[in-house]
């Protein structure tokens, strides 16, 4: 079974969500997300998310793509979390290209950045336009 994992805060979920999610899990078999806490994105990332981490759980867990939803409590925890799920594949949108370069020599995962959908963002969303 090949293992694939995405991080994110998936605030205000919308279809550039979706299609990330879509993509990273037609690279494998089964999908972890892991979800920025409430805490780790306002102390590590100063943002205040619209919807509680509870919330925004939920609704990844209501997503037919994603198999398994893990809390991201800081960002070191990456290396860990390729061991602890057996993550064959770690992909993230290209906004963040070649930030995570590192994970495949550390770890031997796969590293795959993804287009994002370029007409939509939460930024763009909370700024109403």
């Amino acid at each position: 079974m090949k293992r694939v994992i995405t991080y994110g805060t998936f605030d205000m979920l919308h279809y550039g969500h979706i299609n990330l999610l879509r993509r990273a899990k037609a690279l494998g078999d089964y999908l972890v997300v892991a979800l920025s806490t409430d805490e780790f994105n306002w102390n590590s990332k100063q943002k205040k998310t619209y919807f509680s981490y509870a919330k925004r759980k939920q609704l990844l867990e209501a997503i037919r793509y994603v198999d398994l939803v893990i809390p991201e409590e800081n960002w070191d925890q990456k290396i860990n979390d390729m061991k602890l799920y057996q993550i064959d594949t770690f992909v993230m949108g290209d906004d963040w290209a070649g930030q995570f370069d590192y994970l495949q020599e550390k770890t031997g995962v796969d590293v795959v950045y993804l287009p994002r959908t370029p007409e939509i963002s939460t930024t763009q969303i909370k700024k109403g336009s």
